[in-house]
């Protein structure tokens, strides 16, 4: 289930179903799509959903961060009034939903991180003078996911395209270089809201020692392993993924 992307100024963005609010933060090198079965299974346990549009690969060059995608997100928030939210997000996305938490811990009511980066990670990023060896995108794209097959022929070309793009590839990296430079281990101690940590137990770019530092350092945290399963759990194993968030939600009411 996917609805169209609206559009308000500089927002892009997907809504769906109605009840408590539920924000899904999409990874650096996601897409929308890649939370098509989590909408659903949100809107069907009475779940409202946004995804917005987090401008990766279209801030100035300077402003490519991830505290500057989180200051975009941060005005979306604003433009929408949304408050009481739950975050979830994947990679970047976490990181982004991370920052944002600790400048805004009264709009976050729970956290969900799933293959997130702020701690430590692996990336393409220093591989990216390859770009133009499509075999060699495939085999990295592959090595996202426990199961190669995950990475189909649209995914691959996808990446593909975007690292073949000057100015993308650029922000890419600058982006990439941010998350591995803006440490947050110092901060989680702080973070008192309930967060649960969804991880795919062969995740090679952030790998199960992250989760398990995540765990550590962060006081109200449970978390849960998907076995066979790579850095994006949600499209790798999105049955497992849903029912371990479904139930992880149900059991921590918003206070």
């Amino acid at each position: 289930m996917m609805t169209e992307i609206q559009t308000e100024g500089e927002f892009e963005y997907i809504e769906s179903g109605e009840g408590e609010l539920v924000i899904l933060l999409h990874g650096l090198m996601g897409a929308l799509s890649n939370f098509k079965e989590t909408i659903q299974s949100l809107n069907e346990n009475g779940y409202k959903v946004v995804i917005p549009l987090l401008p990766v690969y279209t801030l100035p060059l300077l402003r490519t961060s991830a505290k500057g995608i989180a200051r975009f997100f941060e005005k979306f928030v604003e433009h929408k009034g949304y408050s009481d939210m739950t975050l979830l997000g994947n990679s970047l996305g976490g990181h982004v939903g991370l920052i944002y938490t600790r400048e805004n811990p009264d709009k976050v009511k729970r956290l969900v991180l799933t293959g997130s980066s702020g701690l430590y990670e692996n990336s393409m990023g220093d591989t990216f003078p390859r770009r133009e060896d499509y075999d060699f995108i495939k085999r990295k794209t592959e090595e996202v996911f426990y199961d190669p097959s995950i990475a189909t022929k649209e995914l691959v070309d996808e990446i593909f395209e975007t690292v073949n793009s000057r100015d993308r590839v650029l922000r890419v990296i600058a982006l990439a270089k941010s998350a591995i430079r803006h440490n947050m281990s110092k901060d989680l101690p702080k973070f008192t809201l309930p967060t649960c940590l969804i991880w795919g137990k062969q995740d090679v770019v952030t790998p199960p020692e992250v989760a398990e530092e995540f765990h550590s350092l962060i006081p109200n945290s449970e978390l849960f392993w998907i076995d066979k399963c790579g850095h994006a759990a949600m499209m790798e194993r999105p049955t497992d993924f849903n029912k371990t968030l479904i139930t992880w939600l149900k059991k921590t009411p918003i206070s």
